[in-house]
């Protein structure tokens, strides 16, 4: 606050310098200074620290919905107003998102297959839908390439890859990761785009080895892979953000702790009714080791 500023530095400047440097009138500060100082009550205390602690552990992505869905979770008795009022006055202020190019390349001669999970994307149980895609990291070696496979029913992360080309070896690996962490029973729907990492001789063999039924969006039609597009759009506005990552390593490891440590087991999804993946999924026998 400016007008802390000015009392802190009082001893060392004029006040008459001060105010006029930071563009206050002097007659406003000093009206400030004569106000009583405000006591603010142990329990307001710790809910601003927890506020704080937790817009910051989001990396500034935190709306006021969410934030106060946390709060709550937590114990503390605070409605959507009081959040908003909160937020503004501690100076948390959410990150815009930022735009993104498309990675998918489907001018090939590649058979495609049809869109057969036509945006239903609510299936009744673990391991019946699984949505999957491609994005882009920029560091300072170059670009890396993250690919996922998503459990639709939970949102969860199930499957990851990452490498500095975007081939369709990086696709499998994040397939056989899902595969060997949920071990999915025949007749699974996996749904991607129609890039030609997907269509491949050698990613369609994977899926026909384990029973899965091959779906794909409708060219150029990005809504109907929306809960992998949403995932992506999180992860750039929530964590990545303007970061430059110096090293590939490093924009690796920064990914994996937002699948991790924050995504799946704590982040609050409004389509889960805001629970996290992991929270989703704990009245159901175990589908899944990854943390």
């Amino acid at each position: 606050m400016k007008y802390g500023f000015i009392r802190a530095q009082a001893d060392r400047y004029p006040v008459n310098l001060l105010c006029r440097l930071l563009g206050v009138q002097r007659s406003a500060y000093y009206d400030w200074w004569d106000q009583p100082g405000r006591v603010i009550p142990p329990q307001e205390l710790a809910l601003r620290r927890r506020m704080k602690e937790l817009f910051r552990a989001s990396r500034d992505s935190l709306g006021s919905r969410t934030l106060m869905k946390n709060l709550r979770e937590e114990g503390f008795d605070i409605g959507r107003d009081r959040t908003r009022r909160l937020m503004k006055s501690l100076n948390l202020k959410v990150k815009q998102k930022r735009k993104h190019k498309a990675t998918t390349d489907s001018k090939h001669n590649l058979p495609v297959a049809e869109n057969v999970l036509n945006r239903q994307f609510v299936p009744q149980g673990p391991n019946q839908v699984w949505g999957t895609d491609i994005t882009y990291l920029w560091t300072q070696q170059g670009w890396v390439y993250l690919a996922v496979v998503i459990d639709l029913y939970s949102r969860r992360v199930v499957g990851l890859s990452m490498d500095r080309r975007m081939q369709k070896s990086l696709v499998i690996r994040a397939l056989l990761m899902a595969i060997n962490l949920r071990q999915p029973p025949p007749g699974l729907l996996h749904h991607s785009d129609r890039g030609s990492q997907y269509a491949s001789h050698a990613y369609q063999a994977l899926l026909k080895q384990h029973g899965m039924i091959c779906s794909m969006s409708r060219k150029g039609n990005c809504w109907d892979n929306a809960p992998v597009e949403r995932f992506f759009s999180s992860l750039k506005r929530e964590w990545t953000g303007a970061r430059l990552y110096r090293t590939r390593q490093e924009a690796m490891a920064d990914v994996r702790e937002y699948v991790a440590v924050y995504y799946n087991s704590k982040r609050l999804h409004s389509t889960l009714g805001y629970k996290t993946p992991m929270d989703y999924e704990k009245n159901l026998n175990k589908v899944s080791g990854i943390c």
